[in-house]
């Protein structure tokens, strides 16, 4: 049986239907907030702002965050919170909006409410927040006792945002699966809760290799779809169930550890973290010697343009010097590479990277 798994399943209330922003005002006066923090980010909110209620009797504060989730910018962010005396924090944007104000309430000790203006990770369901440093390594993520007070997901706020977060959302969500189902299969038993992540983790895989077509060319053509609310929602929902229920049995493994690594690269800050982990499951896959469902993959990676390897995230000129950082990091003493099943060394992780190079080479001649 698995050992120390909290379930943290759902926020307190959520709500996925067009128009679910305007009735934010409602959901503040049943929980007699009074005064809160609208904390923001800056071209998500210009597109974003048009759908933000104006909320009658209720004091606001707004506030651009600085475009980093660090402990700096939650405590910056916190004093302006204090000074205005409020009752909540409510997050607009995308995941480090999201996890910025997670950690500010937590802090602070007050409810958090998540607009999201992305479908770019589970940030808006889940309570934790991924904390990076100031040159934007990652640095830890911290799991929270409180779930998020609210989550008000409005689907036409999101078909109007980059088609490349969108993209990069669903490869994050894509490998809540793969990373999931290589640590679960290790266990001879399985509790209810860890079922329940394993069948969500499948879900996504399932409903995103059927549905993201679509998805993408209904955000191309700007008109909502039941494929498009589909992957929206497993993007937030169903992928935020997968580490809820899972705990740390479905949270991360393999994938994640290499998106974490790739982060010591400053040649990396500008790669969607989405695409990172798209790369990091074909890493991961190669560790496992399951070159054949990489291979089944492809396709689908490159119809949407996922990464498949380093030439497609233009990092195939690192140095092995800079390769070497990513294996160290990949590697390190406390990632959740370590919960797939074998000695993993940062010799394996380097080997992986380039036979996946030489893999994809062979897959392009074919």
């Amino acid at each position: 049986m698995e050992k120390n798994l909290i379930v943290r399943g759902a926020p307190q209330e959520f709500e996925c239907k067009v128009g679910a922003w305007q009735e934010l005002g409602g959901h503040l006066e049943r929980r007699d907030i009074r005064r809160v923090l609208v904390v923001h980010g800056g071209v998500s909110w210009d597109k974003a702002r048009r759908f933000f209620p104006a909320l009658a009797g209720v004091d606001v504060t707004f506030e651009q965050y600085r475009g980093v989730c660090s402990f700096e910018e939650r405590d910056r962010v916190s004093a302006i919170a204090e000074a205005a005396n409020v009752d909540a924090i409510i997050g607009v944007g995308g995941g480090k909006v999201a996890d910025l104000a997670k950690a500010i309430a937590v802090h602070l000790a007050m409810p958090v409410i998540i607009l999201p203006t992305l479908a770019a990770t589970c940030a808006a369901w889940t309570p934790l927040s991924v904390m990076y440093d100031a040159r934007g390594e990652m640095l830890q993520y911290d799991v929270f006792a409180r779930s998020n007070a609210l989550v008000l997901l409005d689907p036409e706020v999101i078909l109007d945002s980059p088609i490349e977060l969108m993209i990069a959302g669903i490869g994050d969500t894509l490998a809540k699966w793969y990373e999931a189902d290589v640590i679960i299969s290790q266990l001879v038993e399985r509790s209810v809760e860890i079922d329940i992540s394993l069948y969500t983790a499948k879900l996504c895989r399932d409903i995103l290799l059927e549905s993201s077509a679509a998805a993408l060319q209904a955000m191309r053509d700007g008109k909502l779809s039941e494929a498009f609310v589909k992957v929206v929602e497993t993007n937030i929902m169903v992928g935020g169930m997968v580490g809820g229920f899972g705990d740390d049995y479905g949270r991360t493994s393999g994938a994640h550890s290499i998106h974490d690594a790739l982060t010591v690269l400053d040649e990396t800050h500008h790669i969607l973290h989405g695409n990172k982990v798209a790369y990091g499951v074909f890493v991961q896959l190669m560790i496992e010697k399951r070159q054949d469902e990489i291979v089944k993959l492809t396709p689908f990676y490159q119809e949407l343009g996922l990464p498949t390897c380093l030439r497609d995230m233009g990092l195939d000129g690192l140095s092995d010097e800079a390769l070497e950082r990513v294996a160290e990091r990949a590697t390190a003493a406390d990632e959740t590479i370590h919960l797939m099943p074998g000695e993993i060394t940062a010799r394996t992780v380097l080997n992986a990277m380039r036979e996946l190079e030489i893999l994809m080479e062979e897959v392009r001649v074919r």
